[in-house]
């Protein structure tokens, strides 16, 4: 989730700060056979959230960064191998966790959401690749992938529960 500009972007806040852009790793709880099932139970989904930050660029995404040119609009595929995700993780693994839902439609009350502390640093140009793409197919309008993140909810009485001291 990122925006339009620096800024603006993730979807939590740490003391009313927010950063360009958020990333999610979504897991799914294999004990309810698919991500579709999983998503209808309380403990369906952890999602783990790390803020990303415009600055240095980050060798961890640079990858993935790599094949956004091949899935620039809607419906394409890219193969992608032999990558390791706990690149996309902070050196720092402290973190917040809270049991919340999912920030896009239907906004399922599904995830054990765990938001790592620290941010990660990206590049300029690994985020501008991000606002490359596009939400449309190749024949349809352009329309750039761009502002995709909800604004931050009231807590409605969760306990958020910290990692660290």
């Amino acid at each position: 989730h990122w925006g339009s500009c620096e800024g603006q972007g993730s979807e939590h806040t740490v003391d009313g700060v927010k950063y360009d852009a958020e990333l999610h790793l979504v897991h799914w709880n294999t004990k309810y056979g698919s991500f579709g099932e999983a998503v209808k139970h309380p403990d369906g989904l952890a999602v783990v959230g790390v803020f990303l930050k415009v600055g240095s660029a980050c060798p961890g995404i640079q990858k993935v960064v790599d094949a956004l040119d091949s899935i620039k609009h809607k419906g394409k595929r890219a193969a992608f191998t032999n990558y390791d995700p706990t690149s996309l993780l902070p050196a720092c693994r402290d973190y917040w966790t809270y049991l919340g839902s999912l920030t896009t439609p239907p906004l399922l009350e599904c995830v054990t959401w765990i938001v790592m502390k620290e941010p990660l640093n990206i590049s300029k140009e690994q985020m501008e690749k991000l606002r490359c793409l596009c939400f449309n197919d190749e024949n349809e309008s352009h329309c750039a992938m761009v502002d995709n993140w909800r604004p931050c909810q009231p807590l409605k009485g969760r306990d958020v529960r910290a990692s660290f001291q």
